[in-house]
Parts: structure tokens; C-alpha cells; sequence
């Protein structure tokens, strides 16, 4: 198979489960930044905003990932997941934690925001 070019590729290749949450990760991701652009980055759907990454995202045949993310959230918070070097691993049999994901995305939207922030000061 050859490697997807839009999003909306990658997710006709994924199992249904996988393709509904990340469903609900877009509608968490753009209520969070209503600007945020997807693309595919390292083979993997990947929400952009102002050119940055926001959160990286893969499917699997059990679980979904999010990428670059458990910085964002303390080990309690996570307990429960797999996590490892920042992967975050979402059961697919589970419902999407919700209220976990927005506060991943919010605290990357903040970092985001606060780099911008820095750059205008200079």
C-alpha cells in the first residue's frame, strides 16, 4: 500500500472503530483551535496550527495513538494507558477519554501560544 496524501486517505485504511475516534479527536481539536489544519506528517495524520505541530495521530488494529503528548499530562492522569517517549496509546475498546484529550490539546495549544508570544517580544 502506498503512503496516504490526505487524512481522509489515511482513515479508509484504518479499522471503523479507529476512524470514529478519531472522529471525536477532530471534533475536541477543532472546538480547542477552529484554525487548526490537517496534514499527514511521518505517514500519520497530524494537526497543524500557525505551523506548528499540534498532536500527531495513528491508528492501529487494537488501539490509536497521540503523539508527542504525555508531557502534557501527569502520570495519574495517564495511569491507565500505555504509555512510552511520548506515546499515548488509547485502547480501541475503550471510549475516547474525552476530557483527557482536551487537556492535552489545550496545553499544547498554550506552548504554541506562548512560543508565538516570545517571538513577538524579540
Amino acid at each position: 500500500m502506498s503512503k496516504p496524501t490526505s487524512v481522509d486517505e489515511y482513515l479508509a485504511s484504518v479499522p471503523d472503530e479507529a476512524r470514529t475516534r478519531f472522529e471525536e479527536l477532530r471534533r475536541i481539536v477543532k472546538a480547542a483551535a477552529p484554525d487548526v489544519v490537517e496534514v499527514i506528517s511521518y505517514g500519520m495524520p497530524t494537526f497543524k496550527l500557525r505551523g506548528k505541530w499540534l498532536a500527531y495521530f495513528g491508528a492501529w488494529q487494537s488501539h490509536w495513538g497521540i503523539y508527542g503528548m504525555n508531557g502534557y499530562a501527569s502520570p495519574d492522569e495517564l495511569a491507565g494507558y500505555d504509555t512510552v517517549k511520548g506515546t499515548i496509546r488509547f485502547p480501541l475498546n475503550r471510549p475516547l477519554p474525552e476530557a483527557l484529550v482536551k487537556k492535552l490539546v489545550e496545553a499544547r495549544l498554550a506552548d504554541i501560544d506562548a512560543t508565538a508570544t516570545a517571538r513577538k517580544r524579540k
